[in-house]
């Protein structure tokens, strides 16, 4: 019998906090976006199109590497305050690399990591595997 591995991601457009269960351990790192306020502010001072080339490249970096941390999952639920995992999802979604594994998007707000564990341990206690 194989173990279902299960991943949850609280994520933004900024940062993204993967959150691994596995018997009853949660495991967390996080990956940030190369994309932040500064950098938004100094492209946009040269020019608002070189800003949105910037911006875009950059998230495609982000979702890129959160996409190489979802490989090895079986089920993994995306969840946070902003448009950032439905974005992730759409990216993951065109991708066949990713069309065996289980992929939820669920909308939250901003939550404190002991929040965002529970949340996690929830949905996959709740979810059928």
């Amino acid at each position: 019998m194989t173990t279902t591995k299960k991943l949850g991601i609280w994520m933004d457009h900024s940062t993204a906090r993967l959150m691994e269960s596995t018997n009853d351990i949660t495991v967390t790192k996080t990956i940030e976006s190369k994309f932040t306020h500064q950098s938004k502010e100094e492209s946009l001072n040269k020019s608002e199109h070189i800003m949105h080339n910037k911006e875009q490249h950059q998230q495609a970096e982000y979702y890129k590497k959160l996409g190489e941390s979802i490989r090895n999952y079986n089920s993994v639920l995306l969840f946070g305050p902003t448009t950032a995992k439905d974005e992730l999802y759409n990216v993951l979604k065109a991708d066949h690399n990713f069309e065996k594994i289980k992929i939820e998007v669920k909308q939250s707000d901003k939550m404190t990591d002991k929040q965002q564990q529970a949340f996690v341990n929830e949905h996959f206690a709740n979810a059928i595997s």
